[in-house]
This record gives C-alpha cells, sequence and structure tokens, in this order.
C-alpha cells in the first residue's frame, strides 16, 4: 500500500523569522521617498521592510521584499545595479507586538539598509496582507512620517549623500526576479 502525501494544514505555524532583515529605501534623485502604510495597530509608515529567509543573500532578500511588497522587479522596472547595499545595520529591540513572529527570547534584530533610486515615482503594487496605502513625500515629510528611527536615519542619510559604488550583485537580483515568476 503506498502512502498518501499529505498537505500541511493551513493552521500551522509559519516557522519562526529570523532576526535579520532589510530595510530598502526607495527613492528618486529630486528624494521624493516612497513609503507604506502598514496594516495592523496604528497603521504605521514605513519604507520596505522584510526577513531574510533561509540562508538567502541580503541582496536577494532585498529584491524579495521588493518584488513582494510593491510589485517592483529588476530589469522590468529598474536597472538591477542601482540596487545598492549601503554595508550598514542598526540592531535594534524587537516591539513587543511583534515578538510572537520570532522564536522564543529573540528580543532583538539586525537589519541591513539598501536604496534603490529610480529615476522618477512608480506606481506600485501593494501586498494588501502587509500594506493598505504607498505614497511618495519629500526627504523631510518621509523621515517625519516613518515610524522607525532606523528608517528615519536612513532616509535623512540618503536626501544628504550618494552612496560609494557597491550595488548589490545582478545576478541575485535576476534570481529574485525568476523565482516570484
Amino acid at each position: 500500500m503506498t502512502a498518501t502525501p499529505t498537505c500541511p494544514s493551513s493552521t500551522e505555524a509559519a516557522p519562526p523569522k529570523q532576526p535579520v532583515s532589510v530595510l530598502v529605501v526607495v527613492h528618486t534623485p529630486a528624494h521624493a521617498f516612497l513609503l507604506l502604510r502598514r496594516t495592523g495597530p496604528g497603521a504605521l509608515w514605513q519604507s520596505i521592510t522584510g526577513s531574510r529567509e533561509g540562508d538567502e543573500a541580503l541582496a536577494h532578500t532585498a529584491a524579495r521584499e521588493l518584488a513582494e511588497e510593491t510589485g517592483l522587479r529588476a530589469h522590468h522596472d529598474y536597472d538591477p545595479d542601482t540596487l545598492v547595499d549601503w554595508q550598514i545595520s542598526n540592531r535594534y529591540l524587537i516591539l513587543p507586538q511583534w515578538r510572537h513572529r520570532y522564536a522564543a527570547g529573540v528580543t532583538h534584530n539586525t537589519e541591513h539598509l539598501f536604496s534603490l533610486c529610480l529615476p522618477h515615482p512608480l506606481p506600485v503594487r501593494l501586498a494588501p496582507e502587509e500594506h493598505t496605502e504607498a505614497c511618495w513625500r519629500p526627504w523631510a515629510e518621509a523621515a517625519a512620517q516613518v515610524f522607525s528611527w532606523t528608517n528615519r536615519d536612513a532616509i535623512r542619510l540618503l536626501a544628504t549623500r550618494q552612496p560609494e559604488p557597491s550595488p548589490a550583485p545582478a545576478a541575485l537580483i535576476r534570481a529574485s526576479r525568476h523565482a516570484g515568476q
């Protein structure tokens, strides 16, 4: 007799998130910044964020989250060489309302900064389970509107200086595009 494969139950809990994430700040040369409003308590505004899955490279995490949360994809909507890894990370306390997403005892997350400069504001396709609205704001307004100090500091940094050339490996971003199709 052959065993029948079982499907995972829809009630099974998702695996805990890794306390390693990316912050992807999308902006234009004129310093307009894309903000997304989170679903849930407080309806907080932020840039694109997300946790690393498995052992994926952080550049891949950045490209995947960008595609999942906005619909923007390398080669279709932007040149993958413009996704910049700033080689900056911040460690912060995970807010109590989100700790249940992590393994027991995890209290801090390390977030890695990436940015994407688009030639002009583009419309985005939101993931409705994560965000309810999107808007483009001048840098000072965007910095004042986001809830996270790491996001605020990143917007201020990007508005005041350009990065040293250190683009994320294009091959990893292309892989993200194909994985999402």
